[in-house]
């Protein structure tokens, strides 16, 4: 999503869901009680008409099942969605839902109510995984509902999860890899979070579901995300948006952090500097430059890289610079 576009969130948590998924309890992700009315999305519509402008504002329901709610209820709330944007309120509409929730007249609905943009709830690619974590949907779904929104001309943005029941890393390597193959427009990754009242933390509670720790989601997300990247695919989220609930406890374990995406963007640099490092004599100062707004990624949160680095290859010291151009790379600048 364009840095430059405006977001205005709707959120209908759990609203049209088949399925109670282990890992979900909507309300506590959300930091919001009930799901939202049409009257709700026209509220927040004009709440963000006093905010300063981008070059496009879109109107995003998020969570639940959208395309699964009773279709009066569908309607409603896009119809309140189609009136902001027919008075150049919004510019676009983009909502979440199910694999096994999209067909070509639940498609040729959203076409006629203006929605830009669907997101999938994909979370893996391997069946097993899937069953265990009780989505009730398998693969083969999202790999169906992805061809019908790309042949109607929808943007198709694809979720991916993290540390499910059952996930290794290769099983994340591969969801990843499969979802490439779909060609979508963008994707969001979110490490698995155990959240209180849910299936999951009653599966954590019983020794039954091994913690997926931050330092375990940004180990594998420090993998996935140069896989999107060399394929041209844009990574929009990385880790859930942290909620005032979140942070004071209803994430009760698991991979939640507010800056998992810093984390894992420094864990990137890291492993790059630690290329360039590997023929180093021991006891060596050297001086690393890196591209320009990546300093403080490099250093790492509490100097944490620099620390790693010299214990890793025996620096007596290691000093990193910021290189004025815009650059990716990590350079070798100097070595005593």
């Amino acid at each position: 999503m364009s840095a430059r576009t405006d977001v205005i969130p709707v959120f209908v948590p759990h609203l049209g869901c088949p399925h109670a998924c282990v890992f979900c309890n909507q309300n506590r992700i959300s930091g919001q009680a009930r799901p939202a009315s049409a009257e709700d999305v026209r509220r927040a519509v004009a709440n963000a008409a006093f905010l300063p402008r981008g070059e496009k504002r879109q109107l995003a329901f998020y969570g639940g099942s959208f395309t699964a709610i009773p279709i009066p209820e569908q309607e409603a709330l896009l119809g309140a969605a189609r009136e902001a944007m027919e008075r150049g309120e919004i510019d676009a509409i983009r909502l979440s839902t199910r694999p096994d929730a999209i067909d070509e007249e639940v498609l040729a609905r959203l076409r006629a109510y203006g929605v830009e943009t669907v997101e999938l709830g994909a979370q893996s690619m391997d069946d097993e995984v899937l069953r265990l974590s009780g989505r009730g949907h398998t693969a083969a779904d999202v790999e169906r509902a992805s061809g019908l929104l790309h042949s109607a001309g929808f943007r198709l943005v694809l979720q991916m999860m993290t540390g499910l029941p059952g996930d290794t890393e290769e099983k994340d390597l591969e969801t990843a890899r499969r979802l490439i193959a779909l060609n979508p427009d963008a994707v969001r990754i979110y490490p698995t979070v155990i959240v209180r009242d849910t299936a999951l933390c009653r599966l954590f509670e019983r020794g039954e579901y091994r913690e997926h720790t931050v330092e375990d989601a940004v180990e594998i997300c420090a993998k996935l995300l140069p896989l999107f990247e060399k394929a041209g695919v844009p990574v929009i989220r990385l880790g859930l948006n942290p909620t005032e609930e979140l942070t004071n406890g209803a994430a009760v374990g698991g991979a939640y952090h507010p800056a998992l995406g810093e984390l894992v963007k420094s864990r990137i640099l890291r492993q790059k500097a630690a290329e360039l490092l590997q023929n180093v004599e021991p006891g060596s100062r050297v001086e690393l430059s890196v591209g320009r707004g990546k300093l403080s990624q490099m250093i790492g949160q509490h100097r944490e890289n620099i620390a790693w680095l010299c214990r890793r290859y025996g620096l007596s010291a290691l000093k990193i610079s910021e290189n004025p151009e815009q650059t990716e790379e990590i350079l070798l600048f100097s070595v005593d």
